[in-house]
């Protein structure tokens, strides 16, 4: 009997009974024309067909898809919210007061569960390419 927190090498599939095998296959992510080739984890049949993704898989997909938007609208993906946020040393409650979005508001935005509106968006770019601004913004709040 396998423990809870063993990993599943295969199940069977729901459909059609068959063996899957946990594995990689590419898989490509498209947004408004721009196209990322990602490797998605699962529980692939040994031929061609669909797979099934479970838990995490499916974590490679949105982060493309996050990364696309960034190179498409210039929308920050997480990671880069993420990245100009402790540089410029904010928790995310300090954050949220700072850009006055509320205190759960960088938790979603890094999560990717939320995109930040444009005016957020736009200070985000303007407190990475200048972080001298966070003092006035501070003594401003």
């Amino acid at each position: 009997m396998k423990s809870p927190k063993e990993p599943l090498h295969s199940v069977a599939s729901a459909e059609t009974g068959e063996a899957l095998a946990r594995g990689v296959r590419p898989f490509t992510v498209t947004y408004k024309g721009a196209s990322i080739t990602v490797d998605l984890p699962g529980f692939y049949p040994a031929g061609d067909g669909d797979g099934v993704h479970v838990g995490d898989d499916m974590a490679v997909v949105d982060a493309a898809l996050g990364d696309l938007k960034e190179q498409v609208d210039r929308l920050p993906s997480p990671a880069t919210i993420r990245r100009i946020r402790t540089g410029l040393k904010l928790s995310q409650r300090a954050a949220g007061a700072v850009f006055k979005v509320g205190p759960n508001a960088f938790d979603k935005y890094e999560r990717g569960l939320v995109e930040p509106s444009g005016p957020t968006v736009q200070l985000l770019r303007l407190l990475d390419l200048h972080p001298e601004l966070l003092t006035e913004l501070r003594e401003a709040s």
